[in-house]
């Protein structure tokens, strides 16, 4: 999920600590555009006013073949390299990747089959569910290509505000506080399959123009 350190989003990091602790979550991972940011602010929300919350750092990283997720990071990671650069950055800081919204064509998405077969062998999940995606078949093809593959799929609510989190999310055996447990408990998740409303996607524009009013538009890729 996504906070106001995101370009698209204008939630506090507390206010997306206080939702996911108040739904139940055990464990949140946030994943902003461009940086950590966020997700270190919101951690240490977390650790003082929902201890039972783990979040787990990590970032939605914009490369030369679209955006791949990271998590367990320690700093952030550079924008606008190679997928293959973007995933040996990642694994030097001991973090997990995964293929976020694979094949959907209106966010920047890993989507020509080439690439996707390159990849594969490289990353640690894919997306085979994420709640935003509301037209096309982008989720069901990324189901296929995860089995194809034999990598876990997993479910995302992929929140750009509070009000989205928990709306999916994966149910786990064992402890996913770090990359060796998160790994273990991949191949026997339980998913729970929401969707976001169209009001809530309708949102995202409009936390673009606050974000761009406020001088947080996208950051420029380097690489």
């Amino acid at each position: 999920m996504h906070t106001s350190a995101s370009f698209d989003s204008i939630a506090s990091p507390e206010s997306v600590v206080r939702a996911a602790a108040s739904r139940g979550l055990t464990h949140l991972a946030i994943t902003d555009h461009d940086g950590i940011e966020g997700a270190i602010a919101a951690r240490e929300i977390a650790r003082k006013v929902a201890p039972e919350l783990t979040v787990l750092v990590g970032q939605e990283v914009k490369t030369q073949g679209g955006d791949l997720i990271g998590v367990f990071l320690e700093r952030s990671v550079t924008s606008g390299l190679s997928p293959a650069e973007a995933i040996t950055e990642i694994r030097a800081q001991g973090g997990l990747v995964g293929i976020p919204h694979p094949f959907d064509r209106f966010r920047s998405s890993l989507l020509s089959d080439e690439l996707m077969d390159g990849i594969g062998p490289l990353v640690d999940w894919v997306e085979v569910h994420n709640a935003r995606i509301m037209v096309g078949n982008g989720n069901e093809r990324a189901a296929t290509f995860a089995a194809a593959k034999g990598l876990p799929g997993v479910a995302v609510s992929d929140a750009h505000s509070a009000m989205e989190i928990g709306v999916a999310y994966m149910a786990v055996d064992g402890d996913p506080s770090s990359p060796a447990g998160l790994l273990a408990a991949l191949p026997d998740v339980e998913l729970v399959t929401g969707r976001a409303t169209f009001f809530v996607r309708a949102v995202t524009p409009i936390a673009k123009l606050v974000q761009m009013a406020r001088g947080n538009g996208r950051k420029a890729s380097v690489g």
